[in-house]
């Protein structure tokens, strides 16, 4: 069968190679094109465009990109029109996807959302277009399940690809002093700073991250960089301070770190499942985070702390993320603080609520059913 796979940024890009993998195992003839990332093109599929062409970030970045914006759905409408996939698979992006699926839809070519987008935090009115133009919905959240049933879209909950890869990494990754060696560290303890995987996160979040360096001289601050990003980017903002820049190695840091500055996103899971100790952060432009206040509809932004429905990670959120609040909840979260036992232990009932490993291959095998017995043959 063939498979379009659209993802529009580094998390898609991870979560989508994983799952083009299992598509291969579950689907010897599979033939599978993507908007991705370097990652599903390593998987195996063939990449059709680069999400550093399609991602956009925010209402201002797409009005000053509305050109290259419309050329891309130009361009992805007519690939899945001249592909004419058996499927047509969306991951997150809601923005630029649920367009993509209304189109497919009306092709007649099935839709499958793979990771939903997080309508439960805003945007809660696109529900309807998930259920007027996807054919089957998968979570990686088990909350989600209670609110797409409210919405009257049925929804599959497989478990978290995440907890797979990680997994993987683990499998074959060497032991912490090997791997500070091999990423240039001395013996201090780390601190992770995971600063996002967009430009406008970087400018605005770590700048307040790197501002603790200096407070804390017996560790060594390290930035987990994207080499989607350019290098003068961190260099700039880094300056002089005591900081190490060190390009996608982002599981390998994490694997050696004590604690880490994580920016809101995916990452923040990453981190509760390497069982490091974090603080949460966010910061963009007033104007922006006026908007966000106005539509947001959660009472976390971290993944861990949704997921557990009750804080287990410090928020810290625009004027709250400074250099004052940072060294504080830093000295909690630390080895010798006293919250860094207690989020390990809330850490370990996040992971027996998110359930087994495996889910990436459950879930390709359930598309891959799905579209066996609906019609579309191999």
């Amino acid at each position: 069968m063939k498979y379009f796979i659209i993802a529009g940024e580094p998390s898609g890009d991870l979560h989508g190679s994983n799952l083009v993998r299992n598509l291969y195992r579950a689907d010897t003839a599979a033939v599978i094109s993507c908007w991705g990332g370097d990652l599903m093109k390593e998987a195996g599929a063939v990449l059709l465009k680069h999400y550093n062409e399609t991602a956009f970030m925010g209402a201002w970045e797409v009005l000053i990109n509305i050109r290259k914006v419309k050329a891309n759905f130009a361009d992805c409408r007519r690939q899945i029109k001249e592909i004419a996939p058996d499927v047509v698979i969306l991951i997150d992006y809601p923005g630029f996807n649920l367009r993509i699926a209304r189109y497919a839809k009306g092709l007649g070519i099935k839709v499958f959302y793979y990771i939903a987008p997080k309508l439960w935090a805003w945007r809660e009115g696109r529900v309807k277009q998930i259920r007027a133009f996807v054919d089957r919905l998968y979570i990686i959240f088990p909350f989600e399940t209670e609110f797409f049933k409210k919405h009257g879209v049925e929804s599959r909950y497989l478990g978290n690809p995440l907890i797979d890869q990680i997994e993987a990494f683990r499998a074959n990754s060497p032991d912490p002093e090997s791997l500070l060696t091999d990423l240039g560290l001395d013996d201090k303890p780390v601190i992770a700073l995971l600063c996002g995987s967009r430009q406008q996160e970087v400018k605005h979040i770590l700048p307040d991250m790197i501002s603790v360096a200096r407070s804390l001289p017996d560790y060594q601050f390290v930035i987990a960089a994207m080499s989607h990003l350019p290098e003068e980017l961190y260099d700039r903002i880094k300056g002089t301070m005591p900081v190490k820049v060190i390009t996608n190695r982002t599981y390998e840091i994490l694997s050696v770190a004590e604690a880490a500055l994580v920016a809101s996103g995916t990452a923040t899971l990453e981190a509760a499942l390497f069982d490091v100790p974090q603080v949460v952060c966010y910061k963009t432009s007033g104007l922006t985070y006026r908007l966000v206040k106005l539509v947001i509809k959660v009472r976390f932004i971290s993944l861990a702390n949704l997921i557990m429905d009750r804080e287990i990670v410090k928020e810290l959120i625009q004027n709250d993320l400074n250099q004052m609040s940072l060294h504080k909840e830093l000295l909690n979260i630390i080895i010798s603080g006293y919250k860094h036992d207690i989020i390990k232990r809330d850490y370990r009932q996040l992971r027996k609520v998110l359930g087994e490993s495996g889910a990436s291959s459950r879930i390709a095998s359930d598309m891959v059913h799905n579209l066996s017995h609906s019609g579309h043959k191999s």
